[in-house]
């Protein structure tokens, strides 16, 4: 089996593979000051709970956005599991040319959506990934990557209106009955979900409006169902669309 492990700002994402079959996945919270030790037994402990021998898993291939995590991920691989891993970076063979001013500024978690989404729609898209950051790619009929934006994530939004605003609550992140809300929480709630659906739905526009095609949307992250139900522009949702892209780029190198 296929370990692959994506380490984002707010949760680190782990996937079995069996050749292309995704078995299991799992979340972890993202904490930099947690062990190598710690994190190999938490790994180490779900998958038992799933059934699943350590000693099944033959390969390993870790992407990370958060600089610190990466020795880290790397010697939880090492020494819990006795691989060494491939870490997605500068002069791993992705089979996508990234063609922004530099492409070392670029995430190795987009560049691993753009992979993917390239790989399953072929042909132009765009990724839209409800992260910590919401962010926009844009892959050519080429499968070359070419840039994209970068929006604050639902959570941080979210989080931010609660904390400045301070008769405003915290308030569940789900779809409310109406966009004109009846009470405070409804009223957040439209602001938030229907908010970011007009936000998904104008980048996608002016995004389409800067080239001579037309490019598919397919989003992904946990809440990319929630804002695809009322999004006019998103044509697939696929919340495993980064591990997909990291078995791919592991094929791709090995």
């Amino acid at each position: 089996m296929l370990l692959v492990v994506d380490v984002g700002n707010t949760n680190i994402v782990l996937g079995l593979f069996e050749a292309q079959d995704l078995r299991h996945n799992w979340r972890i919270e993202t904490n930099t000051r947690r062990t190598a030790d710690e994190y190999g037994i938490v790994m180490r402990q779900m998958m038992a709970a799933a059934g699943v021998a350590a000693e099944g898993v033959k390969a390993a291939i870790v992407a990370s956005v958060v600089p610190p995590l990466v020795g880290t991920m790397h010697e939880v691989v090492t020494r819990y599991f006795g691989l060494e891993p491939l870490v997605v970076g500068p002069g791993t063979r992705t089979g996508m040319r990234i063609l922004a001013d530099n492409p070392r500024e670029v995430g190795a978690d987009r560049i691993v959506n753009a992979v993917a989404a390239f790989d399953q729609l072929a042909g132009p898209c765009i990724v839209v990934d409800f992260g910590t950051a919401t962010t926009f790619d844009l892959v050519s009929p080429k499968g070359e990557y070419l840039g994209g934006a970068i929006a604050p994530g639902i959570g941080i939004a979210t989080e931010a209106l609660f904390i400045r605003a301070s008769k405003l609550p915290r308030v569940e992140i789900i779809r409310p009955p109406a966009a004109v809300g009846k009470n405070t929480v409804h009223a957040m709630q439209s602001g938030i979900v229907f908010g970011y659906v007009g936000l998904v739905d104008g980048m996608v526009a002016r995004i389409r409006s800067e080239v001579d095609y037309a490019p598919r949307v397919i989003a992904t992250g946990g809440l990319a169902p929630l804002i695809a139900h009322d999004a006019k522009t998103i044509d697939v949702v696929d919340e495993m669309l980064t591990l997909k892209g990291l078995r791919l780029i592991h094929e791709r190198n090995h």
